[in-house]
């Protein structure tokens, strides 16, 4: 973990340290297992079930009377009444695992004395932790009293987040005595961390608007934040009193101390503390939403012994604080709702009627809504983007997101060049936007020079990766807040980078470096700041941003879940029309056959009979009735077929192409060979995914007409063959066979009519007659299959056919 948690940076400094360092021991040391107590108290921990130690720390003889040798293996009641120990067992007994702390009298002959208990249960363990207390430094409990509530009612007025952050270090100021106490801020779970308000006492170096590297606080410090919110460090030169037995027999571990008031410290953390001259310090949890938002940090120039209540008032603050946050960013995404609902309605419906032709129509707003500098869509597999051009991988990046979500679920980064870095290589493939590609490639700079901050300093520009170009670096936004509006689709909103200039409390390119002790922890302060620019990341997504989304998407869903109601009974009623059209050109073209039978009969049987006696103008009505009938004849059978593709199944399957192109050859061969047209085709051609039968009659169809429109050249040529084509709405490429040749060619302006059922842009006996069905049948089976069909052609050179078959539709579940 630790090793892949340090930056680059931060490992390239380690190594130029004298003598080395490992700052990844840092961020991987155990700190809940050092086994051992602050010395100015005591520790046992006692078998919940029968009362006996199981550890204690070498100190108890000092201070209760009994050394640790002998206490562990004997029951808690040598040194605790029996009523306190109840009390113990009943104080910490639920299910949310709170300690507590009373007052008891404890030890054993004259080294019975008052004391603080603090305690907690562990793995089937009470920890208790003994402090000793002086008669004359009782607990004065209205008094103390009066100071909290005064400190809660204020942090309640407090109506925003920097108020709140002011009102908390000066009240837990006032209630410890510290001579700093800091808000202190993280941005993002794993990342540094700004001081956004500061209480200090005159001479110290002043905080505030300072950031400190992530590696001040690594990630199991983090979680011991998360589950134990108050730390509190009386002396930085205090001796360690260690447990006895180091390593407790049931476990093979030390104990767990995750839970301890007198936790001793890590070596690496009192050495920070020694570095900026601080010799007392408490931390208390910031939580939102169960996640570390922050710290109230203090920091004494003396040690500082704070009783147990008074480190109860501060967790208790520190819990308050926590909730004031979480009801100050609820007001703010109320009062955006209220602000922005009426803006996210409107939206709503202009995106309501069609998501991608609104999308482009209307992108102004979409992006207005959020203040975003471009909006993409991703619906049924096609991407549309307005705005600058998107990569397509980090669209489907985003779509992975997007599939983890909840239904109404808002995902948002302000750094999303970083969060693709992690994984794969980025495609080369690009989704094109409506202003066209802006941005150029990214550039790692890694640039940062010692700079004391001071007249004539220089000012050290760093930066994470980026280029002065505020546009997107290849294709990569550098902000992305999305909501998912069903399976596989999104919307998201993108920010270009914004540059942020920081000031840091030390070089955050060298987090490690020879102290003036020898320690080797960088020191920190204020007669040293580095200023840096940090690149790749988006201005953030506000919680009223967040809130905003979350109104937009239960419209948006809404609206367009009834317009998919709507879609889908006019689908269905369009299909129950198109089956009644079927049935009545199949009907109506099977039930004209007989009477035109008749009709051609009679005017054959007349002029078989009495031809001899009729004129020569009668014979040729006659002849005239014959020829009409065949040709209507042929047109029925033309309309029967077109019908009944309309009503028979596909039978998709995978074949070869080349053995399509074979058998169309066979029926179509003999007319290319008498029009002199060569067939020309690769070696080998792919395979494709269609009804065999129906992919016959259309390569026969498309080379007939090659035959019959060929030009008046010697070199008269088809081409058969597959080719990478843009898909539609820009959702990638996909494989498309093509009929070319190099005959007469289409005019533009008559191209569309080509596809009409019994339409030929020729006289009926031209180019070998015809009934104007051919292409109208290959439309209709491209269709079937759920591709597409067109045409590119230029009078004088002839004409291209395009078509694909779409995906095949899954295999129906059986009943």
């Amino acid at each position: 973990m630790g090793s892949d948690w340090l930056s680059q940076r931060a490992r390239e400094a380690e190594a130029a340290v004298p003598g080395g360092f490992d700052l990844s021991e840092c961020v991987r040391e155990p700190i809940h297992l050092l086994g051992g107590v602050q010395s100015y108290g005591t520790l046992l921990a006692v078998a919940v079930v029968s009362g006996i130690v199981d550890t204690a720390a070498e100190n108890s003889g000092a201070l209760l009377g009994v050394a640790a040798g002998d206490l562990v293996g004997a029951n808690v009641l040598e040194v605790l009444d029996a009523d306190d120990w109840a009390e113990v067992l009943d104080a910490t007994t639920g299910e949310d695992g709170t300690g507590a702390a009373l007052p008891v009298v404890a030890g054993a002959g004259p080294k019975r004395r008052s004391f603080d208990v603090s305690a907690h249960r562990r793995e089937g363990l009470v920890i208790m932790e003994f402090e000793p207390r002086e008669d004359s430094a009782a607990f004065h409990f209205s008094g103390f009293y009066q100071g909290i509530r005064r400190a809660l009612a204020r942090l309640r007025s407090a109506g925003s987040v920097e108020d709140c952050c002011r009102v908390a270090v000066r009240q837990v100021r006032e209630l410890t005595g510290y001579d700093r106490v800091v808000a202190y801020r993280f941005d993002g779970a794993d990342g540094p961390g700004e001081v956004v308000a500061e209480d200090v006492t005159e001479g110290w170096e002043p905080w505030l608007g300072l950031w400190f590297p992530a590696t001040d606080i690594p990630p199991q410090a983090r979680r011991l934040y998360e589950e134990n919110w108050i730390r509190v460090i009386a002396d930085v030169d205090d001796p360690t009193v260690r447990l006895y037995p180091r390593v407790r027999a049931a476990s093979g571990t030390p104990l767990d101390l995750s839970g301890s008031a007198l936790r001793t410290v890590s070596e690496f953390h009192l050495e920070y503390l020694r570095n900026i001259g601080v010799r007392s310090s408490m931390s208390v949890s910031v939580l939102r939403e169960g996640r570390l938002w922050g710290l109230i940090a203090c920091h004494g120039g003396d040690p500082v012994r704070l009783a147990p209540e008074v480190r109860s008032a501060c967790e208790l603050f520190g819990a308050a604080f926590s909730l004031q946050l979480a009801a100050i960013e609820e007001r703010d995404r109320a009062d955006a709702l209220t602000r922005s609902g009426g803006r996210a309605a409107a939206v709503a419906e202009l995106l309501g009627a069609d998501l991608e032709t609104s999308l482009v129509r209307h992108a102004a707003q979409v992006q207005e809504l959020m203040e975003a500098d471009a909006v993409l869509l991703m619906r049924g597999g096609r991407l549309t983007c307005a705005g600058p051009s998107v990569r397509r991988d980090v669209a489907d990046e985003l779509g992975l997101r997007a599939a983890e979500l909840l239904t109404g679920e808002v995902w948002d980064t302000d750094r999303l060049p970083e969060m693709l870095a992690k994984g794969a290589a980025p495609e080369t493939t690009r989704v094109p936007g409506i202003t066209g590609e802006r941005g150029t490639a990214p550039e790692s700079h890694a640039a940062h020079e010692s700079a004391a901050d001071g007249p004539g300093a220089a000012e050290e520009l760093g930066s994470t990766g980026g280029t002065g170009d505020p546009d997107w670096a290849g294709g990569v936004p550098a902000g992305a807040l999305l909501i998912p509006l069903r399976p596989g689709d999104y919307l998201a909103w993108l920010r270009d980078e914004r540059p942020l200039p920081r000031k840091w409390a030390a070089d955050p390119s060298v987090p490690v470096r020879v102290g003036p002790r020898g320690e080797r922890l960088t020191p920190r302060g204020s007669s040293e700041v580095f200023r840096s620019v940090t690149r790749g990341r988006s201005r953030p997504w506000t919680p009223q941003d967040r809130a905003v989304a979350g109104e937009l998407w239960r419209m948006l869903t809404g609206l367009v879940l009834h317009h998919a109601d709507v879609l889908g009974e006019l689908n269905e009623e369009l299909r129950m029309t198109n089956t009644d059209l079927d049935s009545f050109a199949h009907a109506a073209a099977h039930d004209l056959k007989e009477p035109l039978r008749g009709i051609s009969n009679a005017a054959t049987f007349t002029l078989e009979d009495a031809g001899d006696s009729l004129d020569d103008r009668s014979v040729a009505r006659l002849r005239t009735m014959e020829r009409l009938a065949g040709r209507m004849d042929e047109l029925l059978n033309s309309l029967l077929h077109y019908a009944r593709l309309g009503r028979a199944g596909l039978r998709r399957r995978d074949l070869p192409l080349d053995e399509a192109v074979d058998g169309a050859l066979e029926v179509a061969g003999p007319r290319l060979a008498e029009e002199r047209v060569t067939v020309l085709r690769p070696p080998s051609l792919p395979y494709v995914n269609a009804d065999p039968d129906r992919l016959d009659e259309i390569l026969v169809n498309l080379l007939v007409n090659a035959a019959k429109y060929a030009a008046d050249r010697p070199d008269r040529t088809v081409t058969i063959d597959v080719e990478n084509v843009d898909g539609p709405n820009g959702a990638g490429t996909e494989q498309a066979v093509v009929v070319r040749d190099n005959g007469l060619g289409i005019p533009a302006d008559r191209q569309a009519e080509v596809f009409d059922l019994f339409r030929r842009l020729h006289g009926p006996g031209d180019h070998g007659g015809g009934s104007g069905v051919g292409l109208a049948v290959v439309k209709r089976i491209v269709e079937r299959h759920g591709g597409r069909l067109w045409l590119e052609s230029e009078p004088g050179v002839g004409s291209a056919f395009y078509f694909t078959f779409g995906e095949p539709a899954p295999p129906s579940e059986p009943a």
